[in-house]
C-alpha cells in the first residue's frame, strides 16, 4: 500500500521549536507512547521505564565542523556543507552559491584554506583540499558546527558541546543523532544499576537527513545513503539480549535504520559495515528493534514516516497532537518520546 506524504503532516507553532537545549541533558521531558496510553515523564526517569535485561543501542558517531563559509575566486559568496569525507584530502559537499562552481575552480574559506572543485556527483560536489593536514583536521580549524536550518542562532561554544552526544567517538556525521543528546553519565550509571545493558553502533548522519520529500508519494522517494558499522560486541549483545528475553531499545532513528538495514540484508543483526539507503515506511517488517527513543520530527519528513511505521500512523498522530497541546519542545534540542513497536 502506498502513502502520500500529506498523511504525515501536522501544525506546529513556531514557538515550540527548541532553539537551545535544556539546562541539563536528562532534564528534558519524555512522552511515553505505548499503545493508546500516553504518559508525561522526565527523561531522567528512563531507567524506571526499562526492564533489567533490556539492551539500549546508541549511535556513537561524532558531528564534525562541516559548514564552511567563503567565496569563489570571482568573489561571489559560497557556503559548503561537507556531506562525507572520502579520503584524507577529498570530500563530498553541498555547495550553495549564486552560480554553480565550475570544475577546476577554487573555493576560498577564510584567509588560509582553499579547495578545488573536482566535479559534480549527483547533487554534491567533489572537493579536493590541500595536502598536509587531513580534511577532518582542516574542518576542525576552519569549519563551524552544522546546526539544523530551524535553529536560527549562529553556532557558539555551547553548541559545540551540546550538539554532540557525551559518548560521541567516531567523527563523520554532519547532523547529531539527537535522541542521544538526552543521555549523561549519571543516567548511564542509573541504567546500569537497573540491570539495563548498553552497546553502540556507528551510523554517520548525512546532510540528506534534512532534505525535503521531493515526491508526494512515498514510493517515489529515494533516500540518501549513509555509512554504518556494527561491531562484533554489539551483534553479540543483541543475540544475548534476545536469548534472555530482553528488549532491544534503539536510541534514535539512525540506530533503527542501521539495525534494520543489517537485519534486512542478512536476516539478523550481524557484525560488519556497509551503506544503507533504506527508507522505512508503513508496512515495513521490523526484525531488530522493539522500542524506540526518539525526538519529535519535522512535519512531512522521512523521519516522521519511520516513527509512524514503527509505532503506527494513528498512534503518532495522537502522540504529536498531545505533545503540541502540552507544549513539548520540538526537534533537535527538544524533548523526547519512548515508543513501542506496533504489534505485528
Amino acid at each position: 500500500m502506498n502513502f502520500s506524504i500529506d498523511e504525515f503532516d501536522y501544525e506546529l507553532p513556531a514557538g515550540l521549536i527548541a532553539q537551545h537545549p535544556a539546562a541539563s541533558r536528562s532534564d528534558s521531558r519524555l512522552l511515553c507512547a505505548g499503545g493508546e496510553a500516553l504518559a508525561d515523564r522526565r527523561f531522567s526517569e528512563l531507567p524506571q521505564l526499562l526492564a533489567p535485561g533490556d539492551l539500549v543501542v546508541l549511535n556513537d558517531t561524532r558531528v564534525i565542523k562541516a559548514r564552511l563559509l567563503g567565496e569563489k575566486a570571482s568573489g561571489g559568496r559560497v557556503e559548503a556543507l561537507i556531506e562525507r569525507v572520502l579520503s584524507e584530502h577529498e570530500a563530498l559537499a553541498q555547495v550553495r552559491a549564486s552560480k554553480p562552481p565550475r570544475e577546476g575552480s577554487s573555493l576560498r574559506f577564510g584567509a588560509s584554506l582553499e579547495a578545488r572543485v573536482l566535479g559534480r556527483e549527483g547533487e554534491f560536489y567533489r572537493l579536493r583540499f590541500p595536502d598536509g593536514a587531513p580534511v577532518l583536521e582542516l574542518l576542525e580549524r576552519h569549519g563551524s558546527v552544522p546546526l539544523p536550518p530551524y535553529i536560527t542562532h549562529a553556532p557558539d561554544s555551547g553548541d559545540e558541546s551540546r550538539y554532540q552526544t557525551v559518548y560521541a567517538r567516531k567523527p563523520g556525521a554532519v547532523a547529531a543523532p539527537t535522541a542521544g543528546l538526552h543521555f549523561d553519565e549519571p543516567l548511564f550509571a542509573a541504567l546500569r544499576a537497573r540491570g539495563v545493558e548498553l552497546t553502540w553502533i556507528t551510523l554517520h548522519v548525512g546532510a540528506g537527513t534534512f532534505q525535503p520529500m521531493r515526491t508526494k508519494d512515498l514510493a517515489g522517494h529515494r533516500m540518501h545513503s549513509e555509512r554504518y558499522e556494527i561491531p562484533d560486541a554489539t551483534a553479540a549483545a543483541i543475540d544475548a539480549a534476545r536469548g534472555r528475553g530482553g528488549r532491544i531499545v534503539a536510541v534514535g532513528t539512525t540506530t533503527v535504520r542501521c539495525l534494520e538495514a543489517a537485519a534486512a540484508a542478512r536476516g539478523a543483526v550481524a557484525p560488519g559495515s556497509g551503506e544503507t539507503d533504506l527508507f522505512i515506511t508503513p508496512g515495513f517488517e521490523f526484525r531488530a528493534v522493539d522500542r524506540l527513543i526518539t525526538n519529535f520530527h519535522l512535519p512531512r519528513s522521512t523521519l516522521l514516516v519511520l516513527v509512524s511505521a514503527f509505532a503506527g500512523i494513528e498512534a503518532m498522530r495522537h502522540a504529536y497532537a498531545h505533545a503540541v497541546g502540552q507544549r513539548y519542545r520540538f526537534f533537535s534540542y527538544g524533548d523526547a518520546m519512548l515508543v513501542d513497536r506496533m504489534p505485528r
